[in-house]
């Protein structure tokens, strides 16, 4: 599995999770359905969000996106 990173979508069966912001131990993102319209912002460890996306085969549709220039 990939490391998580900033701007990652990864997709399950019924869910899909955006990571907004990985920090040293903390993850913020978004987790719902995948025609949901408004989707809650959520933070936990970067352990249990691994662990989550084990457990769900997740698979990840589109990798993070790079900021070194801006």
């Amino acid at each position: 599995m990939e490391p998580l990173a900033d701007g990652q979508v990864w997709h399950m069966e019924e869910n899909k999770l955006q990571v907004d912001m990985v920090g040293k131990l903390l993850v913020h993102y978004k987790l719902g359905k995948h025609n949901a319209v408004r989707i809650a912002n959520s933070v936990s460890s970067k352990s249990n969000i691994e662990k989550f996306l084990k457990k769900n085969k997740a698979v990840l549709v589109r990798a993070a996106v790079s900021a070194k220039g801006v």
